[in-house]
């Protein structure tokens, strides 16, 4: 929004700078944008709305010289007298009358952001929202959410891709990303958290494993074939990090970046996999507890310190947080 403004700004110098050739052969050189104090565009509009210096200062609830010195600073600003005086009333040159329109739209711009800020109304905010997540916001998070918002935010949207871990800081700070979900909890000075649920790792294997017929026991977990999915080429992870704890090792043949794409071979072959409650039970397939302890699985929500007090940000986030609610591992 607030970018939004500076361009209006900027377009009101550009039809300020493009007018006669006569006009533009006087002109000064361009003025720096970072020296401009926007308060004199408000004192313009007030007395090209009220036509006197006057009626202008009782409007801005400010005194008359302080309008006359605001107006003093703009003409200088812009070489030009902007206002004429015609009997007891300020008559706007061509030059105001070419940037009173982009200089309000400005303005209103301006004024809008920070009611914004403010107050936020989910019934008619169009604002959309930019989460990197994995398995968790997207399969089961999500569609809640979404479902959510179709009844008391009908004009938001949701976008949700994926953000090295690396690279969730920049993201969140130049504003492309407002949200950022894992299991794994890091900590930034720059960004907010909360724990958002838990959950827990099963095991799953199609449903007419013969190895199976008699459940699942330690033994037989160690000698069937895993698919491990990690992000990473190689490494532990909690499974074979708690088994080395016990000084077992479990039998890797496959690796996977994604939850999701894991159950399509589960389904076609002997091998069984370990993956969170809460994305196994959308798959016809057998689940099983592991058959050793594990801690829990804990997701967390990110965000931005700079978000933390906007208003649709709160708002979002306690939507989340209901919809997290509900989520239970069992």
């Amino acid at each position: 929004m607030y970018l939004h403004f500076f361009y209006k700004i900027q377009l009101l110098f550009t039809l300020y700078w493009g007018r006669t050739s006569v006009d533009k052969a006087r002109s000064p050189l361009p003025v720096n944008l970072n020296r401009i104090d926007l308060n004199l565009f408000a004192v313009f509009d007030a007395i090209y709305t009220a036509g006197s210096l006057t009626k202008a200062a009782d409007v801005l609830c400010i005194t008359q010289p302080a309008v006359s010195n605001s107006l003093a600073r703009l003409r200088d600003m812009l070489s030009d007298p902007l206002f004429v005086r015609t009997g007891h009333s300020m008559t706007p040159t061509p030059v105001a009358q070419n940037i009173i329109v982009p200089a309000r739209e400005a303005l209103k711009l301006l004024r809008t952001s920070v009611q914004d800020s403010h107050v936020f109304n989910p019934l008619t905010s169009e604002k959309a929202f930019n989460f990197a997540s994995r398995d968790l916001l997207e399969v089961s998070i999500m569609p809640r959410l979404m479902a959510r918002l179709q009844d008391v935010a009908p004009g938001i949207s949701l976008t949700n891709y994926e953000v090295s871990r690396s690279n969730v800081v920049s993201a969140m700070a130049n504003g492309s990303l407002d949200f950022f979900a894992d299991a794994s909890a890091f900590t930034d000075p720059h960004l907010c958290k909360q724990k958002i649920a838990d959950d827990t790792f099963m095991v799953l294997a199609r449903k007419d494993h013969p190895a199976l017929v008699d459940g699942l026991d330690l033994e037989t977990f160690l000698k069937l074939g895993h698919i491990h999915v990690s992000q990473r080429k190689t490494g532990a992870g909690p499974i074979d990090i708690a088994l080395d704890k016990l000084g077992k090792r479990r039998r890797i043949v496959m690796r996977g970046q994604h939850f999701l794409t894991v159950p399509s071979t589960v389904v076609k072959t002997d091998l069984i996999t370990c993956m969170p409650y809460h994305l196994a039970k959308h798959y016809d397939l057998a689940i099983y507890p592991l058959p050793f302890e594990l801690p829990p699985i804990e997701y967390f929500l990110y965000w931005h310190v700079s978000a933390d007090h906007d208003q649709a940000h709160i708002w979002m986030r306690e939507q989340i947080k209901d919809v997290a609610r509900a989520f239970q591992p069992h």
